[in-house]
């Protein structure tokens, strides 16, 4: 796979959770926010049950690892999803959809610079990249004086743990099989967001009812299928390539208000929505360069 296909599927996952945010907004009007994440990990597993069971089936030899160790990474990555899913759920409560995704957001600065700490080769472009999706992040998303607030804190610690989550799956993303590596993250995230919703919440099957449509959105879509797209592009993107890309789910957030919750893009917004294009194709520019660069040296070798 090519590295401006995996950006591709990169993008399309941000595309998803950026329309998910519509869903979980609209789904908390009926159920708290252990549950509806607890019920969403649930189907987003039961979705990725037919495609580990065909390729099973159909496996080709691979270099993945052992079972246990996509088992193993599963359950690392799934605790981390727990944490970050679960900030970023009940900080919805207390701030707004825009300080929330510009905070969460933050995981494009973030995993660059920790990717310093581990040794990641971090290029003066990407550099460039981040500055600029994050200049738009700030236009599109921030309406009020900002400030740390408790709902706010809840979303920055919430950008840690993304951060953290997007280097395991690039750490892991070529050692074990990814759709079990997908299945064991989602169950572990389930089994601990409904443990809390049993502790804390009321679920009535009223509010399930109530919450269905977001829940299948956020479910099948969100979870099954963004994530799975999630960890097969990033077997091929470096990951601050991967983390701004996937950024572009606030420009989504953004049309999806837009188009199904009314809300109106300004003058400012629409700033923000084109630096933080301008940064994500500085990405693919740099990719299609890397990608030229390889076929060339290949062609050298053979010609």
């Amino acid at each position: 796979m090519s590295a401006v296909r995996s950006n591709l599927l990169l993008l399309l996952a941000a595309a998803i959770w950026g329309l998910a945010f519509v869903a979980q907004r609209v789904g908390m009007d009926h159920i708290g926010p252990f549950a509806f994440n607890g019920i969403r990990f649930v189907l987003g597993s039961l979705s990725l049950l037919p495609l580990i069971f065909h390729f099973g089936r159909n496996r080709q030899p691979t270099r993945a690892g052992e079972p246990a160790d996509a088992v193993k990474a599963g359950i690392l990555a799934g605790l981390v999803l727990f944490a970050g899913a679960s900030l970023q759920q009940i900080g919805l409560i207390y701030t707004t959809a825009g300080k929330a995704a510009f905070i969460t957001c933050l995981y494009i600065v973030i995993v660059p610079i920790l990717g310093i700490f581990l040794k990641h080769c971090i290029s003066r472009t990407t550099w460039l990249s981040s500055l600029l999706a994050l200049s738009g992040l700030y236009l599109l998303c921030v309406k009020e004086n900002f400030s740390i607030a408790y709902g706010d804190f809840l979303e920055l610690v919430g950008a840690l743990f993304w951060s953290v989550h997007i280097l395991l799956i690039a750490h892991f993303a070529n050692r074990v099989d990814v759709l079990k590596l997908s299945l064991c993250q989602f169950i572990t995230c389930a089994v601990l967001s409904l443990g809390a919703a049993f502790y804390w919440e009321t679920i009535t099957s009223e509010g399930v009812a109530g919450a269905l449509i977001p829940l299948l959105y956020g479910g099948i879509f969100s979870v099954g299928i963004a994530y799975t797209l999630q960890v097969v592009g990033q077997k091929y993107s470096p990951p601050a390539h991967a983390a701004i890309i996937l950024s572009m789910e606030t420009v989504f957030a953004a049309i999806g208000g837009f188009l199904l919750l009314d809300e109106r893009l300004g003058e400012k917004e629409l700033t923000g929505c084109a630096l933080m294009l301008a940064g994500m194709l500085l990405t693919q520019l740099q990719s299609l360069r890397s990608a030229d660069a390889v076929a060339e040296e290949a062609s050298g070798k053979t010609g």
